[in-house]
């Protein structure tokens, strides 16, 4: 018998040609797409692994689901609820497919620091020609410390990165206790405090789970050094804003780059949009070329693997959601 694999929906022109293809390439595999919620209602019944999200009445029907792969790396808050949680299924993501783009992203906003583009470019758009004094506003790289939060793949890439600007890296990690080599330090996640005064630039790439929700707040931004930056490019909930905000104005440090924010749009009359210590970009850091090949590419891979009875790619900790 087949191995049954459903397509949830909502579904669009792109999951209709991986179907196609899927079903072309991996043998021993019947799809289908369920283009409306009945069609999804009456495929979990049979199907043997899903691609896209659950609820719990959804999960309910599945009786032989063995398998469900996320259209994220990192789902929203509700993804993993406690009845998927308790359930034999395996959940896989699509961790590994931004690495390059979100690295490149952090790097963009470190430059920009480091060379003053943060003062430059506002001044630009009023035709001011105001260079700061020779030596003011400059970072100097290779004498800086980068902090990353969150070893995985995308921190792993921007750990690369910055040692090629020759900085110092230090990391935290929950799980990885390997160090690469452009990792100078490696430490349990529960050393941040510890780190964070030692750091020029901090950056979080870890998601949203249980344990990092809100995790950064008003008292650690005062554990910072009054000269270092702030970038988040993992996810919004991760980072009190108030806080943030209250440690900007409190000079605790001297500025913050955001992709991801606690509400997204980040509200118009929000206070960050004026600072000019502060970079802003609209949840666009993992964008660039060959994002659906490579989810294709894992969604294909994991098909075999299954199939096979071989280990697949990205198996979640469901109760952690990473």
């Amino acid at each position: 018998m087949p191995f049954r694999l459903l397509f949830l929906p909502p579904i669009t022109e792109i999951h209709r040609g991986w179907a196609r293809r899927l079903a072309a390439e991996v043998a021993g595999l019947e799809v289908r797409v369920a283009e409306t919620p009945a069609e999804a209602d009456a495929g979990l019944a049979e199907a043997d692994g899903a691609v896209g999200t659950l609820d719990a009445a959804r999960l309910s029907r599945a009786n032989n689901l063995c398998w469900l792969q996320s259209h994220q790396a990192a789902p929203p808050a509700g993804y993993y609820f406690p009845e998927l949680v308790a359930h034999r299924l395996v959940v896989t993501n699509m961790r590994e497919i931004y690495n390059d783009h979100i690295g490149a992203h952090v790097m963009a906003f470190v430059l920009a620091f480091a060379r003053g583009f943060h003062e430059y470019l506002p001044q630009q758009l009023r035709a001011e020609w105001k260079p700061r004094p020779l030596d003011q506003g400059v970072v100097d790289l290779p004498s800086s410390t980068m902090l990353v939060v969150g070893l995985g793949g995308i921190g792993a890439e921007l750990a690369r990165l910055a040692k090629a600007f020759g900085m110092t890296v230090l990391a935290t990690d929950a799980r990885r206790t390997g160090r690469p080599p452009s990792v100078d330090e490696l430490h349990p996640a529960d050393r941040l405090d510890a780190l964070l005064p030692r750091a020029d630039f901090v950056v979080l790439t870890v998601p949203h789970t249980p344990a990092t929700e809100g995790f950064m707040h008003r008292a650690r931004f005062r554990l910072m050094r009054k000269s270092a930056f702030f970038i988040n490019i993992g996810r919004g909930m991760t980072t009190r804003l108030d806080g943030l905000v209250d440690a900007l104005r409190a000079g605790d440090l001297a500025g913050a780059a955001l992709d991801v924010f606690e509400t997204e749009p980040l509200p118009a009359d929000h206070p960050l949009w004026r600072m000019g210590n502060v970079l802003i970009t609209p949840h666009t850091a993992g964008y660039g070329p060959h994002l659906d090949e490579r989810r294709y590419a894992i969604i294909r891979d994991n098909c075999r693997a299954v199939i096979a009875g071989t280990q697949l790619r990205n198996v979640v900790d469901k109760a952690a959601w990473f």
